[in-house]
Parts: structure tokens; C-alpha cells; sequence
């Protein structure tokens, strides 16, 4: 099972040496998510962290980043969103629905399935889809490796999504929570529950 790290949606000070300390743990896919952000904010960030690591980057927006930076790929927020014209790469996308896994997983090297949980990072954002569901798109086919569950995913529930035949997870609040952007400067317990995270994937 894959584990994909989600960044916050904002910038913050100590972002740079956590994502890095991350990616020395072992961290094998990041995506970097700055809905309304300036282009400016990510490249500063991607200045800040090692390009040993930029194959490991996936960009949510501003996909010249991608060329730009040799980052791994890019990520269409929504199933029905075009490849940009003349993008060759590594495309993944997130689904909202079931129905939408069949044909979104033909065109992409994996997809995002939420929300299955509450998130844990968003408070409006409300479990979608309940266990029957997810249960029936399994026994179906559609959920499978090259699906990523999405949604208030957490130590706690890793397990019954890998019964549930999904190929990885996608983990944003259930990490960051862990630390204060605006009080901390130590963030070993984050460090050590991605650590925790990698061994339940694993």
C-alpha cells in the first residue's frame, strides 16, 4: 500500500525543514496543494528543499512547475479536468464519485477516491461515501492499486481501507495536526507519527 503526504493548503514558516526531514524518513510521494496561491509561494518552497527530492513532488497547480523543476507529475483536482495541451507525464486525478473510477483510472497513473472519512483537515468537508458503497465498488473492480483512498484517513482506519482493496492512502490532517504552524518549532511527533504511518501502510 502507498502512502501519499498531502501539504497543508497554506505556507508556513518551518514548512521547508519538515518536508525535507519527511522526505530523509522516507517519504516517497509528496503533493504539493496550494488551492489560491501565487505560483511564486511554491517555487520559493521548492527552492528551499533539495532537488534530490523534486522526482518525489506532484503539483496540484501550476503545472509549469512540473517542467520546471523536474517535479514527478501533476494532479487534476477533479476527474473530468483536462491534461494540459502537450503535457507527456505522469497524470493523477481525484474522483468524487465511484462512477467516476472506471474511466478516470484509464488515463491516470492513480487516482484519489473522497471523501471517505471527515476530513480531518477541512471541517466541511463530510464523509461521502459510506462503507456499503465502498464495499460494492470493490466486489465490482473499481476500487483497486491504482485507487487511493481520500478523506479523514488516520492510523486508526489504514487497515480496514487495505481490506478494502485500495492501493494507497492519501494522509493530510491526521499528519499536520501534530504540529502548531504558529507556536512550534519542534516537530519531532509529526516526524514520529509519519514514521507510525509508514509502518501500518507497509
Amino acid at each position: 500500500m502507498k502512502l501519499i503526504i498531502m501539504t497543508k493548503a497554506t505556507f508556513f514558516v518551518e514548512e521547508d525543514k519538515i518536508l525535507t526531514t519527511l522526505f530523509e524518513e522516507g517519504m516517497e510521494n509528496l503533493h504539493l496543494y496550494k488551492p489560491l496561491s501565487e505560483p511564486i509561494y511554491s517555487e520559493r518552497l521548492l527552492t528551499l528543499i533539495s532537488d534530490v527530492y523534486y522526482k518525489r513532488i506532484t503539483v496540484h497547480d501550476h503545472f509549469y512547475l512540473r517542467e520546471e523543476y523536474g517535479l514527478r507529475g501533476i494532479h487534476l483536482n477533479h476527474a473530468a479536468d483536462e491534461v494540459p495541451a502537450g503535457y507527456r507525464g505522469n497524470v493523477s486525478r481525484t474522483c468524487h464519485s465511484v462512477d467516476e473510477l472506471k474511466e478516470a483510472k484509464k488515463n491516470s497513473s492513480y487516482v484519489f477516491l473522497k471523501t471517505v472519512f471527515d476530513s480531518q483537515s477541512n471541517p466541511a468537508d463530510k464523509q461521502t461515501l459510506s462503507y456499503d458503497q465502498l464495499l460494492d465498488a470493490r466486489k465490482k473492480g473499481l476500487i483497486d492499486k491504482k485507487v487511493y483512498a481520500m478523506g479523514g484517513i488516520n492510523l486508526d482506519n489504514i487497515r480496514q481501507l487495505k481490506e478494502l482493496g485500495f492501493g494507497g492512502v492519501v494522509v493530510c490532517g491526521d499528519l499536520w495536526n501534530r504540529f502548531n504552524i504558529h507556536s512550534e518549532r519542534d516537530y519531532k511527533e509529526l516526524i514520529a507519527h509519519f514514521n507510525k504511518l509508514r509502518k501500518v501502510v507497509s
